[in-house]
């Protein structure tokens, strides 16, 4: 680990609903397992965008074995899988792996369509 400030803070089932739900920013949330090597691909650009995006948007990263419940409730089955929040209800969900443009795409393209 580095000694520098990530841009992406992490979320947990319980502050789930305040962190994102409640949100005034619109907030990506990446799915996560530190097993899964995927995701560990996708991090450092989930972490770029986030500095890309600070002020736009929020970036939160939600680990998913040891939360269960918002996962879940949410349907995500595979990892690692993004979703963009606005005021608590869902713009676009991508599983997989993204480039930085295509993320930074997916990002635009959901903002602009709400």
């Amino acid at each position: 680990m580095s000694d520098t400030k990530s841009a992406v803070a992490a979320v947990s089932d319980n502050d789930f609903e305040q962190a994102v739900l409640q949100s005034e920013q619109p907030v990506l949330v990446d799915f996560w397992a530190p097993w899964c090597r995927p995701c560990l691909m996708i991090a450092p650009i989930v972490e770029e965008v986030a500095q890309d995006y600070a002020g736009r948007i929020e970036v939160r990263k939600m680990e998913v074995d040891s939360n269960p419940q918002i996962p879940a409730r949410y349907g995500v089955r595979g990892i690692p899988t993004l979703i963009l929040f606005r005021h608590g209800k869902i713009l676009d969900t991508h599983s997989g792996v993204l480039s930085r443009t295509d993320l930074g795409q997916f990002i635009d393209e959901a903002l602009n369509r709400s």
